[in-house]
This record gives structure tokens, C-alpha cells and sequence, in this order.
């Protein structure tokens, strides 16, 4: 046994050997409790890093072999043999830096947990592969800072964008009412709210931005309102309201400017470049959003299997509360019968008469709807023509209303009559249904906003008014206006009397199910409105927030009173896809064209506005072009505006490599489809080829039974044949000793 101080003297020269892990004295138990939590490495090894093809797993493990040799090699010497093998110290620690070098800092981590030790060898571990890594070359000491700084960065990324996905999920509005909405009706209903929430975020977003670089400006400039507010202005979006930061006709033309040393601020090109900003990011997050859902709905190969292994096989153990509980396994009970509906349709096969009949039923209907568009259309055109005569001839405040409410009408009457349809057409899927009265809706709603359009573009812009800008904006807030009170009404009043009629009266109307299509289509059709108003109610977007919000609650209340689970479940996975693509495009795209329209070919008023003065609004953005174009610091702004943005080439060229990204995506999910199909195919041979296996052992099986019954009975038969010989035989024996015991007592007899 060695005493103390020998014990120290090896320990200090242990710490001088090659490979110079650790460089102070350390007392004698910390040092053979680090000498043995080194030496578990190699129990530990094939654990934690057992993958023999891995290299990073075989780097690590040369690494734990050397470093453990190199202590125990020391620290078993005497003292007098510390310093004669320096060779052989120097060969160890040189395997110690050659199996150091390679590994990282993410690697020598993991190494360091995976050791059942305390968290002080730990880190005296650490230090000492820290103090060894140091004793590098300047260049791999610079290469090792930049895979650690790239390290740090990345766990900083991921770290922080957990962290924001957790927040953005703890902040999400009606988390748990989703979850009720889901459980209850299914993912189809559930996914008209999900497309609410969708745009309310959009027109929180253009709030944000209009009222941080247009109104907060506005009101730096002090202009007194002289109208007298009475009331009306809340219905009619006239009056009061008409001389407010609400209209584009209130915006002054002149540069914002505090005091001589303050920053010019052009509110031309704050105007034009906020609600442009607006736009684009609408149209980005739109595409966005679009490919997102495309991928995750159409693209990926987990969605023909239509989650079954993820609906019966997992559990989120994490759900402890009762209630969380019953509402998650009635959330898993739901989308099972929507699983299992959608494959019974599926094999749902019609005979040549009945697909003749829905064919001729088809056509019918699409006739019918396609001429009462029309009709409606032509009654819109009607009245909005003859819209400026009525007004003349009418003082009253409350005539502008007429067209508002005429026109909110047939939006709210149309849309009942196409439901009305499926009684007549009939169906396979509800999912084909509700896509067709999307599709008739869309035509519907976008042929009136046309006109519309055409009608405040044509003709009040061209008539001549003081302020055509502020009209239009008054136009788009009463139809607004008018299409959140007949949905209000229609909500509270009609559901619920539809709902006491079905249940007092005939029993075979029965509680109704939810309009996806109708209620999905005027969402579409106010959000419309919204865009196409912002240039001219830069407020717009705070009032469609507001609506939203409160229309929400109010049809959620409405679901849950007035409205049953749909009859035939279905999965409605890829309805967002289609509502988006939807409000992109006839939409977002028909916006784009008025606004453009607006811009490049309208003459601005001459006295209201930020415009006033100019020949057309793009007049604005030629004259900044030119006063940069005399600015040496900014002509690469100016060769961006002329060779891209102004550029027919460019936005040619962009439009084709989007077409090229939209086909090769498409091209993916038909081969997906494809391998698909082929992969079905070939589980269902193998389970044919496994069933005729199967089949033939059990016949093989019943043979064998039978052979083995039968060779039974045979030797049986045999037994039975040989048993009476050898009953003989014993009695005849037995009498034989009886007789020789006889003579035996008995000589003489």
C-alpha cells in the first residue's frame, strides 16, 4: 500500500505525462473517482455508441479505450517507474490527441451524460477534454471555434424557435373550443373556423401596418372636422365619418415634416408603398399557405393511409385532466367514422342507369344555377347603373342603402336555393358536394363584385364627384356593413327558427347540419370586399377584425344550439387547401386587376387625397424614381425598379417557374398515387399468397391427423387380436405351479 504522499507524487506526475489533461493538483479521492468514472467508459461505451457502422460512435469509443489506458497506466506505476517509460507515455497521448481531434463538441457532450457520475466528474472531465482540445494548432483551434460557434448558433436556433412555437400555441386563439368544435362535428365544420381564424390573422396584419405608417402620420397633421356627428354614420359611413383618417379623401398631399432638423415623411409613397406592402405579403403568405397545405394534404405518402395507425395506436400520455380525456378519445372516435365513411365510399359502385341519371340530375342543376347567376347578375348591373339617378332624386340619408341591401339579398337568398339542389343531385360524397356549391357560390359572389367594380371604376369615377375616392370607400363599407348584419340575422334568427320548425313540426326535417359552403363563401366574399377597399378605407381591415371576431362567437353559439353532427362523416383534410386556393384565386387575383386598373389608368380627385394634382396614382412613384436616378448612392434602387419590378420579362419569367415548381409538384403526388396504389396491390397479393399457405397446411395438417388415427386403430386392432393367446397362456402357467406345489406337500399323491 502506498501512503499519502506517495499517492500525491504520483498524481503529480501523472499530470505530467503527454497527454497533459489536467494541469493542477487535485486531491487523491477526486482523482481515483475520476479515474474510475473514465474507466466505465468502456462498460458504457457499447451502450451509448453501440452502432458499429457509425464513425462519430467508433471516434468516440478509441477516445474513451485511450483515455482510459493513459490514466490507469500512470496511475498503476510506482514511483520510481513514472518517468523511464516516456516513450510509451508519448504514444498514448498521442492516440489521446489523434482520437480528441475528430470529435465535436455535440459528440463529447453526449459522451460526458451518458457516464452514471456526478455532475462535478463531469465536469472535471469536460475541463480536462476542454484543456487538451486548447493544445491545438492555431488553424484547427480556429476551425474548432467556428464548428463550435455554428454549434452554439444552432442551439440557439432550435432552442428559440421551440420556444416561439410554444408561446405562438399558449397564445393561439380558441385552442380548447376547436377541440369541442372537432370532437362534436368533425374536422369538416371545424375546418370553416379554422379558415375564420386564418383571416383574422391576415387583417390583424394589415391593421397593424396601415395604422402604424398611414393613420399615426395622419393625425401629426391637425385638420378640424366641421360635421356633426348624429348617429347615421355608423349605417351609412357618410356625414362625420367622411372628414376622419376612416377615407383616403381625408390624407394630406404634402411631405409630414416636424420641425427643420425632423425627417420628411411623403405620405404619396407611404400611401401606395403600405397598402402595396399589404398586398404582397397577403399574395406571398397566400402562396405560402397554399403550397403548405398542398404538401401536407396531397403530397405526402401519410395521408392515403388516412392516419389509422396514428388514430388507434397512439395516445398523448401526457393528457391526465378527466375532461381533456373524454373530449381526446371523442376527437379520435370522430375522425375513425370519418376514416371509415370515406372507405365505404370508396367502394360504393354505381350501375350504368344510375350514373346516367346523376349525370342528366348534374347537368340539370348546373343549368338552373348557372342561369339564376346570371339573373342575379343582371339585376346587380341594373341597379348599380341606375344607382346615381336614385340618389338624385332621393335626399334621404338612408337611400344609399338600397343597393347594399339589394345585393346582400340575393348573396343571402342564392346560396339557399343552390343547397336546395342536393336533393335533386344526390351525391356519392359530401365532400363532392360541398366542393360543387363552393364552386357555384364562388361564380356567384365574384360575378357581383365585378360589377360592382366595374360600376364604382366606370361610372363613379368617370361622373365627375369632388371626391370619387371616398365614395367608392363608403360604397365597399355599407355592402360591408350590410353583409355582417344579414349574417348576424341569419345566425340568430333564421338558424334558430329553422331549428324550432324542424323539431316541432315534420320529423323528417330534424335538426339541420352546417352550410360549409355558404357560410366558407362569405367569408370569401367580405375578405374580398376588404381588399379591394383598403386603398379606399385604409380602416377597413379594423372593421372586417372586429366583424370576425364577433362572428366567431356568434356561430359557434349557433352550432352548438341550432345545428347537428353531420349524417355522413368525412374527413375534410383538404377543405383549407381548396378555400385558400379559392380566395387566391378568383379572388385575391381579381383584386390585384381592379387595384392595378385603379393605379395605373384612374385620374386621381383634384382636391382630396394624398394623390391630388397628379394624372394618374403611378405618377408618384415615377416622380421618386427620378429624383433617385439623380442620386448616386441610389441607382441600384433604380435599376431594381426598371430591369424587375417594371420589368414585363421578369414577372414572365417568374410566372413560368412558378407554373414548372406547380407541375413537378403535381408529377410527385401522381407518382406518389401511383406507388401507392402499386404498394396496396402488393400487400394484398401477399395476403392472397399467405391465405393459400395457410390453406394448404391445414389441409396438410388434416392428413396428417388422419394418418395418425388410422395407424391408431390398426395397432389397437392388433392388441386386441393377441390379448386372448396370451390370457391362456397365463392361466395354463398357473395351473402348472399349482400342480407341481401339490406334489411337491404331497410325494405320495
Amino acid at each position: 500500500m502506498f501512503s499519502d504522499d506517495q499517492l500525491n507524487e504520483i498524481i503529480v506526475e501523472a499530470e505530467n505525462v503527454p497527454s497533459r489533461v489536467v494541469p493542477e493538483k487535485t486531491p487523491v479521492n477526486s482523482s481515483f473517482s475520476m479515474v474510475s468514472s473514465i474507466s466505465d467508459i468502456d462498460v458504457t461505451d457499447s451502450q451509448s455508441f453501440g452502432n458499429p457502422d457509425d464513425k462519430k460512435s467508433k471516434q468516440l469509443l478509441r477516445f474513451s479505450t485511450s483515455l482510459n489506458e493513459s490514466f490507469l497506466q500512470t496511475l498503476h506505476r510506482s514511483p520510481g517507474s513514472v518517468g523511464i517509460d516516456t516513450s510509451h507515455e508519448n504514444i498514448q497521448g498521442q492516440k489521446l490527441i489523434a482520437s480528441l481531434i475528430p470529435m465535436t463538441s455535440r459528440d463529447r457532450i453526449k459522451a460526458i451524460r451518458s457516464q452514471p457520475r456526478t455532475m462535478e466528474e463531469k465536469r472535471n472531465l469536460k475541463k480536462m477534454v476542454d484543456k487538451e482540445k486548447s493544445k491545438q494548432s492555431h488553424r484547427i483551434l480556429e476551425f474548432n471555434c467556428c464548428a463550435q460557434c455554428l454549434n452554439s448558433v444552432s442551439q440557439a436556433y432550435r432552442r428559440s424557435k421551440n420556444s416561439l412555437s410554444e408561446l405562438l400555441s399558449y397564445i393561439s386563439l380558441w385552442q380548447k373550443t376547436f377541440k369541442v368544435i372537432g370532437g362534436k362535428f368533425g374536422t369538416s365544420v371545424l375546418s370553416y373556423f379554422n379558415f375564420l381564424r386564418w383571416l383574422l390573422k391576415f387583417n390583424i396584419f394589415s391593421f397593424i401596418v396601415t395604422f402604424s405608417f398611414i393613420i399615426i402620420p395622419q393625425f401629426t397633421v391637425p385638420e378640424k372636422n366641421t360635421l356633426q356627428f348624429t348617429g347615421l354614420e355608423f349605417f351609412t359611413g357618410a356625414g362625420y365619418f367622411q372628414d376622419t383618417v376612416m377615407y383616403y379623401g381625408f390624407y394630406t398631399n404634402s411631405t409630414v415634416q416636424h420641425g427643420s432638423s425632423g425627417a420628411p415623411y411623403n405620405m404619396q409613397l407611404a400611401y401606395i408603398f403600405t397598402i402595396g406592402a399589404c398586398l404582397i405579403v397577403c399574395f406571398f403568405s397566400l402562396l405560402f399557405s397554399m403550397a403548405r397545405y398542398f404538401r401536407n394534404n396531397f403530397i405526402n405518402p401519410h395521408i392515403y393511409s388516412r392516419g389509422i395507425t396514428k388514430l388507434i395506436f397512439c395516445w398523448d400520455f401526457t393528457v391526465t385532466h378527466e375532461r381533456a380525456v373524454k373530449l381526446k378519445q371523442k376527437n379520435l372516435s370522430t375522425e375513425i367514422r370519418e376514416n371509415l365513411s370515406e372507405i365505404r365510399q370508396e367502394n360504393v359502385k354505381l350501375t350504368l342507369n344510375q350514373q346516367l341519371i346523376h349525370v342528366l340530375a348534374h347537368l340539370a342543376a348546373w343549368v338552373v344555377s348557372t342561369g339564376v347567376a346570371i339573373a342575379c347578375c343582371v339585376a346587380v348591373y341594373y341597379l348599380a347603373e341606375n344607382n346615381s339617378e336614385f340618389l338624385k332624386n332621393h335626399q334621404n340619408p338612408g337611400a344609399v342603402l338600397l343597393l347594399p341591401f339589394l345585393v346582400s339579398c340575393i348573396n343571402l337568398a342564392t346560396p339557399r336555393l343552390y343547397s336546395l339542389f342536393r336533393l335533386v343531385e344526390r351525391y356519392e360524397t359530401p365532400r363532392r358536394e360541398v366542393y360543387i356549391l363552393l364552386i357555384r357560390n364562388i361564380f356567384l359572389k365574384i360575378s357581383i363584385i365585378g360589377i360592382l367594380c366595374y360600376y364604382w371604376l366606370n361610372i363613379v369615377a368617370q361622373a365627375g364627384e369632388e371626391c370619387w375616392e371616398t365614395l367608392i370607400g363608403q360604397e365597399i363599407y355599407r355592402l360591408l356593413l350590410m353583409d355582417f348584419v344579414f349574417s348576424l340575422a341569419d345566425s340568430l334568427l333564421g338558424e334558430f327558427l329553422r331549428r324550432l320548425i324542424g323539431m316541432q313540426f315534420p320529423t323528417s326535417l330534424g335538426l339541420q347540419e352546417f352550410d360549409i359552403a355558404r357560410n366558407v363563401l362569405e367569408l370569401i366574399y367580405a375578405q374580398t370586399l376588404v381588399w379591394i377597399g383598403t386603398f379606399f378605407c385604409p380602416l377597413l381591415p379594423f372593421i372586417q377584425m372586429i366583424s370576425l371576431f364577433i362572428m366567431f362567437y356568434v356561430k359557434n353559439i349557433s352550432l352548438m344550439m341550432n345545428f347537428q353532427p353531420p349524417s355522413k362523416a368525412w374527413r375534410a383534410s383538404q377543405m383549407m387547401t381548396f378555400f385558400i386556393f379559392l380566395l387566391f384565386f378568383p379572388s385575391f387575383t381579381g383584386v390585384l386587376c381592379t387595384l392595378a386598373i385603379t393605379i395605373w389608368r384612374l385620374k386621381p380627385s383634384a382636391d382630396c387625397g394624398p394623390f391630388r394634382g397628379l394624372p394618374f396614382f403611378i405618377h408618384s412613384i415615377y416622380s421618386w424614381i427620378d429624383t433617385l436616378s439623380k442620386r448616386p448612392g441610389y441607382l441600384w434602387v433604380v435599376w431594381i425598379y426598371q430591369n424587375l419590378i417594371g420589368s414585363v420579362h421578369f414577372f414572365f419569367i417568374l410566372t413560368l417557374i412558378v407554373l414548372i415548381i406547380t407541375y413537378l409538384y403535381w408529377q410527385i403526388t401522381e407518382g406518389r398515387k401511383i406507388m401507392i396504389r402499386l404498394l396496396h396491390e402488393q400487400i394484398i397479393n401477399e395476403g392472397k399468397d399467405k391465405m393459400f399457405l395457410i390453406e394448404k397446411l391445414a389441409k396438410l395438417q388434416d392428413m396428417e391427423k388422419r394418418a395418425n388415427t388410422s395407424s391408431f386403430t390398426m395397432e389397437r386392432r392388433d392388441v386386441e387380436q393377441t390379448s386372448p393367446l396370451h390370457v391362456r397362456e397365463h392361466n395354463a402357467a398357473h395351473d402348472l405351479r399349482f400342480r407341481r406345489s401339490v406334489q411337491e406337500e404331497n410325494p405320495k399323491v
